[in-house]
């Protein structure tokens, strides 16, 4: 399983390694993906990213106060979603990146560790 380094002075959940297709965030695995947010994390049954839609990430969309932007991991690989959601994300007033999984997953680590208020979905590495 690989490891994620720790950064000790970020706040909130944090992602320690990969476990299967999935990622363990404190202690705990999140195998069909998982949604962070600067205070918590969530277990989420994560669509493919094909019928992705902003219904599925409205608990995101619908923070206060809104993030600088969210990550999107989008899988094994990196993927573009529909431009539909892009827009949806953009018309709540903040931008979204989009990366693999594994990719987002160590730029949570970095952000987070800086006190970006930021928010992720991730899709499991599994996704195609």
């Amino acid at each position: 399983m690989p490891r994620l380094d720790r950064d000790a002075s970020a706040s909130g959940p944090l992602i320690q390694a990969f476990a299967g297709n999935g990622f363990r965030v404190d202690g705990n695995v999140f195998a069909e993906g998982v949604k962070l947010t600067p205070v918590s994390a969530s277990h989420w049954h994560a669509p493919s990213l094909d019928i992705l839609a902003e219904e599925h990430i409205e608990d995101i969309l619908a923070l206060t106060p809104a993030p600088e932007f969210l990550l999107l991991g989008t899988g094994s690989s990196l993927r573009r979603p529909s431009p539909a959601l892009i827009e949806a994300v953009e018309q709540r007033g903040f931008g979204i990146e989009i990366m693999d999984s594994r990719a987002a997953a160590r730029a949570w680590g970095v952000l987070r560790g800086e006190d970006r208020w930021i928010a992720a979905a991730l899709l499991p590495l599994g996704e195609p």
